[in-house]
């Protein structure tokens, strides 16, 4: 990213004062708009939702709000830089939320990194909003705060970091091997990046029916011979993967193997390295703002489709694809929680907004200002819902 982009960024965000305000919906004129949106009237619906919980989503705007909650520990690739210096990215993602998918969102930053603090505080603000985006959390804690929330509460609770992530990479996955009409099942899958993402791409490669799948964290392939020394996070990995017994680190892991999903840090996969993999790789380099491997170098050692989560490069894997459909279809259908089913659904929606004639080497996912794809995520996650 250039100086002049945080010098614009910095002067947009102090001329403006944020990103984000609220404003009424009804008009407030005369004495009687007055009455009808306050006092005395407005203890009409109070009644109403005192009598019957569910008209809340009718008479309120909580069918189409979600909380972008963040404590701050994991912003972009900045790290532990605490709530109050996440607030600018929490108003990003509900400008984000509001411009592609007409979805109400608000920034709630904690001053807290305590995760029995973390679920109390959602829980206790929950009866406001339809949903709750958990962002830029660090892992491990960030899966046990997803889960104790999804069970505490009956609205959906999704973490952007873990799952839009996986849904994005899973539509990239789908048209890339549509585009080299290879079957999933037959594809050797290498993860860069044992966190949040890597494991929710694990879960949904599985899902596609890549069941060959090797994982590195910093120490290297997620094996058997770390089994003491891992985390139960990574055990859990363990139990799903290298199936190979593969041992070493990322140059081991890339060997003999179809794809490449970097969630990791810069410059860790080399040219040499993708020689080493099978021919006509795929290559999903997506550490911000530099990736695991530049597309050229990657083209250059025979990768056939590469994509990276920059917008000055082609295929760029961005969430913002996903979390604004995602929302706006588990919204519509008031769902309780955004299942496996739901993203499957999504991420084959998402890949399908390409047709198949227009499939190519550096078109394998829409782009991010594509009107289609929010409304044709939305709908897709609404349908899994409602067929259970």
């Amino acid at each position: 990213m250039g100086a002049n982009y945080y010098e614009e960024a910095l002067k947009l965000h102090r001329v403006n004062g944020g990103k984000i305000e609220i404003r009424p919906k009804v008009p407030l004129e005369t004495r009687h708009d007055l009455s009808i949106a306050y006092t005395p009237g407005v203890a009409a619906p109070c009644l109403e939702i005192h009598k019957n919980p569910e008209t809340v989503y009718e008479y309120t705007v909580k069918g189409n709000l979600v909380a972008v909650v963040s404590d701050g520990s994991a912003v972009l690739g900045l790290g532990n830089i605490g709530g109050a210096a996440a607030i600018p990215v929490m108003e990003g993602k509900c400008v984000l939320f509001k411009a592609f998918g007409g979805v109400d969102a608000v920034p709630v930053c904690l001053d807290t990194q305590d995760p029995d603090e973390i679920v109390s505080v959602v829980k206790n603000i929950s009866p406001i909003f339809g949903g709750i985006n958990l962002e830029d959390i660090a892992a491990p804690r960030c899966f046990d705060i997803e889960r104790r929330l999804q069970a505490a509460l009956d609205i959906p609770v999704f973490h952007d970091d873990q799952h839009g992530t996986a849904v994005v990479v899973s539509a990239a996955v789908i048209n890339a091997y549509r585009l080299l009409d290879r079957p999933l099942r037959d594809v050797k899958a290498v993860i860069s990046g044992a966190g949040a993402a890597g494991a929710a791409i694990v879960k949904m490669l599985l899902q596609l029916g890549i069941s060959d799948i090797v994982v590195c964290d910093r120490q290297g392939v997620i094996s058997a011979d770390r089994m003491s020394s891992l985390s139960t996070d990574k055990l859990d990995l363990l139990e799903m993967t290298n199936k190979a017994r593969v041992r070493g680190g990322l140059a081991e892991a890339v060997w003999g193997r179809d794809l490449f999903i970097g969630v990791s840090g810069p410059g860790l996969l080399n040219g040499d390295m993708v020689r080493t993999m099978n021919e006509r790789p795929v290559i999903f380099a997506m550490a911000n703002p530099d990736p695991e491997i530049l597309p050229d170098e990657a083209k250059e050692a025979g990768a056939a489709v590469v994509g990276t989560g920059r917008s000055d490069f082609p295929n760029q894997i961005n969430n913002v694809l996903v979390f604004p459909g995602i929302f706006k279809g588990a919204l519509a259908a008031r769902a309780k929680a955004i299942t496996k089913e739901m993203k499957l659904a999504a991420a084959f929606a998402l890949a399908d907004v390409i047709k198949a004639d227009e499939l190519s080497a550096d078109y394998i996912i829409p782009d991010v200002f594509d009107g289609r794809v929010a409304e044709a995520v939305a709908s897709a996650a609404e349908k899994a819902w409602r067929e259970g």
